[in-house]
């Protein structure tokens, strides 16, 4: 059997660069391969606007805020259209501010790289929901989009009466049932419980669910170690995007590292989902991107703290080894 069925991640999963015009911009992925992006999520660099995010299941001009609980909103002048090798967005300060720096990072929704988005309507009933991600998700975001309530995340690496909230620094309750329906994902379906943060009644819901793909994607933790030459985590593939939270202990922020803003190691810069904050570049917090995974090379209990664990979801730039055997490098 092949080592991956994915020998280019950038059909799958590309990030882009910006600088923001004020004026309508069309901008196009520069991997190896086109993407027509299924979701789209945006973050100023350089100044505190909200994270922007789009998919094409709600359609173009709806956006959610990562950083906040609101509800979803509407701009025509957001995101205007998914392109086949792109997106194009409008004069909105949050995505496109004149001379402000910008980051999208963009997925395709397929059942080959293990990625789908669902949008169902709430009935306070504990019950299952299809989804096509092809295999067992490994982890969920989930949010009401009619009015406010947290994002509630489902993470593997925590039994399904467990959960975190993506727009909130803390480590959220040990027992939630009544999130996830203390039930894990099957191939085919996730459960909801009665909650309000993921089945309201009559409350219209948007999930987006991740499954492990061998060389592409992987959702999984570790333990800090505490030492400044820290934990190794295998990821099965050079590591282009790496979200991760503290999920134990004291509370800590999630982070995002990607390899083009900083496409050599040191790994240094760190935006937040939950904040609006501008980007932090700061070397006492970093990593090593490598071939098969990624090392933590700070003792910061953000990051290292000996004990307490760490859950990361990450996807590739390069499968460690691709289809036809041939090896990838480290940076």
């Amino acid at each position: 059997m092949a080592y991956t069925t994915i020998d280019d991640p950038s059909a799958y999963f590309q990030t882009k660069l910006y600088t923001g015009t004020g004026n309508s911009l069309a901008l196009t992925n520069d991997g190896n391969s086109d993407l027509q992006p299924d979701w789209v999520w945006v973050k100023c660099r350089d100044d505190s606007h909200n994270h922007q995010v789009f998919d094409s299941v709600r359609g173009v001009h709806k956006r959610m805020r990562t950083d906040t609980d609101g509800a979803e909103t509407e701009s025509s002048e957001s995101l205007k259209s998914f392109n086949t090798d792109g997106f194009t967005l409008g004069t909105q300060a949050n995505v496109n501010n004149s001379g402000n720096t910008f980051v999208a990072w963009n997925w395709k929704k397929t059942a080959t790289a293990g990625f789908d988005i669902v949008s169902y309507t709430g009935n306070a009933t504990a019950r299952t929901i299809s989804h096509s991600c092809g295999a067992v998700p490994t982890m969920i975001i989930a949010k009401r989009r009619s009015s406010a309530e947290s994002w509630g995340v489902y993470h593997v690496a925590r039994t399904p009466n467990k959960f975190l909230r993506l727009e909130g620094s803390n480590n959220e309750p040990d027992d939630e049932s009544s999130i996830w329906n203390n039930t894990t994902p099957t191939s085919s379906v996730f459960s909801v419980g009665t909650s309000g943060l993921c089945n309201q009644n009559n409350g219209t819901y948007i999930a987006y669910l991740f499954a492990d793909i061998k060389g592409f994607s992987k959702m999984g933790s570790y333990v800090g170690n505490g030492n400044a030459n820290g934990s190794f985590i295998f990821t099965g593939f050079k590591p282009a995007w790496i979200m991760g939270k503290k999920s134990t202990g004291n509370d800590n922020n999630w982070y995002v590292f990607d390899t083009k803003r900083n496409p050599f190691n040191l790994t240094t810069k760190k935006l937040r989902p939950d904040t609006s904050g501008t980007e932090d570049d700061n070397t006492s917090k970093a990593i090593d991107i490598i071939s098969n995974g990624y090392k933590i090379k700070t003792a910061d209990e953000e990051f290292n703290e000996s004990g307490q664990t760490y859950v990361f979801m990450a996807f590739a730039e390069n499968p460690f080894v691709t289809s036809g055997g041939v090896p990838t490098t480290a940076r």
